[in-house]
């Protein structure tokens, strides 16, 4: 049962994991297809506000054809939503997937649509401004190109400075690329973001730094996910434990009406297959502390009651010694009183022995012995106490051959005394001692060929100081304690005693059943 409560457990953590990693790979898709498209925008934006302010750029740039599909297209040709064509018409710049890059659109000053289409926006984007820095500031003079470099840094949205500390350049392979091209694209190790290396006319190289790429583990993102991440986790562990804090509580309330003396008081637990367990284990103590809070009250009356009359008949013993005329008469109370105190510590022997096996039972320490030695034992010493009965042991081969049994021998021998000794004391003349025992289990029956007992007080029998004859003699009363003493033992080896009837002999069958082996300690 723990094994299969713990691996539910850690299969509803697995699932709860899993749906939260779902939903955070979710969140972090949905959420960067937004930045993402956000980006294009804003980082396209400078070259596509270049390009709406310049006449005819397809006809001033056709160089712009090299790095990506450049057209305007009227707006009635567009198969976009109506969403986008809203954007557009309020002049904003519009970003969009497709299946060989990006698109990103812009409405111009004569109501057409400048689309573009880049394999790799960031690049294409990077190498176009830098071009068109290029052409601006081959037509300038050396004089005014650092004024140039400010504005067109303003308008393209990119940081051109000259570079002056040959350090500063990059490898080799980029210088070649340059003295092709005029322009090379590059990343600086120790930066984030593309670099432009451009070659004017004149030999100049001016160093264009483009924004930082899209970067899809923005720290604003992974604290969203963390955010989300805890919150989702808080909240099931909220809804999950709540339903446990409830069944706590109720199992705190059952404590504090037991502690109050409510002794009945038990707790539910509903559905909740959480507690569940738990919840049974505190109502099998609550009913064990109701059981030997009974057994005290009960232990506590009948043992006043028993005690009255050995003292009864000390006091009398000692008022008959001081009229005592005669050694003989001294010495037959003096007898009389040595009885009572022997039966007073003879009750006290049983009431601690029956106290300790009902208040949680001794510690067992359970060894493996020959029960029939335990049984041939109890039934010789119970011969020579009463020579006048005929007490037999019944054992046949198979059980000789499975007489070993894990068993405390001192109390099982406590066990078997108290049956031999009790249908011994109402025999009329024989009790039959029958042993059968098998690889599972053991079994001892005790009969007599007594009166028997009444069907309807089988189970009576049984309890703490009950007795059906209302006797209070030394011979034949007892204490009522005998048989309260052999099921506790019982209970404490795993099995169980009950009374039948005799078929054999007429009288009563006291029986004993446990396992023959225990694996495991038996526990309340």
């Amino acid at each position: 049962m723990p094994l299969k409560f713990f691996l539910k457990l850690y299969a509803r953590l697995i699932g709860l994991t899993f749906l939260i990693l779902l939903l955070c790979a979710a969140l972090f898709l949905g959420v960067n297809s937004v930045r993402e498209q956000y980006w294009q925008e804003r980082f396209s934006e400078p070259l596509l506000r270049w390009l709406v302010a310049t006449p005819h750029p397809q006809q001033q740039y056709p160089w712009l054809k090299s790095f990506y599909d450049f057209r305007v297209t009227p707006p009635g040709n567009l198969s976009v939503s109506d969403v986008i064509m809203e954007r557009l018409s309020y002049g904003q710049v519009v970003a969009m997937d497709t299946s060989i890059g990006q698109q990103v659109m812009v409405r111009n000053d004569s109501g057409g649509i400048i689309d573009l289409r880049f394999r790799d926006i960031y690049s294409d984007v990077a190498e176009a401004t830098a071009l068109i820095a290029r052409l601006h500031l081959d037509d300038m003079s050396s004089d005014g190109r650092e004024g140039a470099m400010s504005q067109l840094s303003d308008t393209l949205g990119v940081e051109l400075l000259p570079v002056r500390d040959q350090a500063a350049l990059p490898d080799s392979e980029v210088l070649e690329r340059v003295s092709e091209r005029g322009i090379s694209l590059y990343h600086h190790p120790s930066r984030d973001r593309a670099q432009v290396l451009i070659r004017l006319e004149d030999g100049t190289l001016v160093d264009m730094a483009m924004p930082a790429p899209f970067s899809p583990w923005a720290w604003p993102v992974m604290l969203l996910l963390l955010v989300v991440a805890g919150s989702v986790l808080a909240l099931a562990l909220y809804l999950a434990l709540r339903d446990v804090d409830s069944n706590l509580r109720a199992v705190e309330s059952v404590a504090i009406r037991i502690a109050r003396g409510e002794m009945g008081a038990r707790v539910d637990a509903g559905d909740s297959r959480l507690v569940s367990r738990l919840a049974a284990a505190f109502n099998g103590m609550a009913e064990h502390i109701q059981r030997l809070v009974g057994v005290q009250r009960e232990m506590i009356h009948a043992v006043s009651h028993e005690l009255r009359t050995p003292v009864a008949r000390i006091r009398f013993g000692v008022q008959m010694i001081e009229s005592a005329n005669s050694p003989e008469a001294l010495q037959k109370q003096l007898d009389g009183i040595d009885g009572d105190i022997q039966e007073l510590d003879e009750l006290i022997d049983e009431i601690l022995t029956y106290a300790r096996l009902e208040q949680g039972g001794p510690v067992f320490a359970l060894q493996e012995r020959s029960v029939i030695d335990i049984v041939r034992q109890v039934v010789s010493e119970q011969q020579m106490v009463r020579p006048d009965h005929t007490i037999e042991a019944d054992i046949d081969d198979e059980s000789e051959r499975w007489s070993l049994s894990d068993v405390e021998p001192r109390y099982l021998h406590r066990a078997v005394q108290n049956l031999v000794g009790n249908a011994a004391r109402y025999a009329a003349g024989r009790v039959k001692v029958h042993c059968q025992f098998d690889e599972d289990n053991c079994r001892i029956d005790v009969e007599d060929d007594g009166p028997g007992i009444p069907e309807e007080d089988w189970e009576k029998v049984f309890t703490a100081f009950a007795r059906l004859d209302d006797s209070r003699t030394r011979t034949s009363g007892g204490y009522g304690l005998g048989l309260s003493i052999v099921r506790r033992i019982l209970y404490w080896h795993g099995g169980q005693a009950f009374v039948s009837r005799s078929d054999e002999l007429g009288g009563a069958r006291f029986s004993l059943v446990w396992p023959r082996k225990k694996p495991v300690e038996h526990t309340l």
